[in-house]
């Protein structure tokens, strides 16, 4: 299972970076959180919600499939399942 690292962003409050390391690689990520979003899945932080997301995103594909820089607002066109997903992972 791949290790992930979520850490807090100098380029504003729900930017976040994030390290993927699975087999000796290591696959940088900037993911931003759209304001409204934790608030719509429950209340969750940011931070934690980063992390159940890219829990998610490994389930389906590898790190490598897996864009460098993107909001968590596009994840549901690739995944329809995702924010139902996320509700019963966080609740």
């Amino acid at each position: 299972m791949a290790d992930i690292t979520v850490t807090g962003s100098d380029r504003g409050s729900l930017e976040y970076d994030v390290a993927v390391q699975d087999g000796g690689r290591t696959s940088s990520y900037q993911v931003s959180v759209p304001p409204d979003l934790p608030g719509r899945l429950g209340g969750v932080a940011p931070h934690t919600l980063v992390r159940e997301s890219f829990a998610f995103l490994l389930e389906r594909e590898p790190p490598s499939s897996i864009l460098s820089k993107f909001s968590l607002s596009v994840v549901p066109r690739y995944f329809p399942e995702y924010l139902d997903e996320m509700r019963s992972r966080l609740s």
